[in-house]
């Protein structure tokens, strides 16, 4: 029986409510999507509780990765990069990357995802 492949990287497309990661290696990957909850309260501050209970559960669905790119709107790139480096310190060394990318498909985060972390590996080399 053929093992899961191993997935150390991931591609990422995230804003404020919903969030489209992607494990990818050199052969397959893996996709899997996060919404944020859509229940509101009346409480002062709801609004920013509930993104970050989003953003948190998004950084625990990165734990173990050594690699991740993260692409989205610019708006929803800064939320994400705010709330990690305030309130998730150790992930930041595995974050590579944030680029401005709008709507792309599956397919094309695959790509760009596989393309972005050749550049890395090469650079690397060099």
């Amino acid at each position: 029986m053929p093992s899961e492949p191993a997935y150390l990287r991931a591609v990422i497309t995230v804003d404020a409510h919903k969030a489209l990661i992607i494990r990818i290696n050199a052969e397959a990957h893996h996709q899997r999507l996060l919404e944020a909850s859509t229940k509101s309260t009346a409480q002062h501050n709801s609004d920013v509780r509930h993104t970050h209970e989003f953003f948190a559960a998004v950084c625990d669905d990165l734990a173990g990765l050594d690699q991740v790119l993260v692409t989205g709107g610019h708006t929803g790139l800064s939320e994400f990069k705010h709330y990690v480096t305030n309130h998730r310190p150790a992930l930041v060394n595995h974050i590579v990357g944030y680029e401005t990318v709008n709507h792309p498909t599956e397919a094309q985060l695959v790509a760009y995802g596989r393309d972005y972390f050749d550049k890395i590996k090469s650079a690397a080399i060099s």
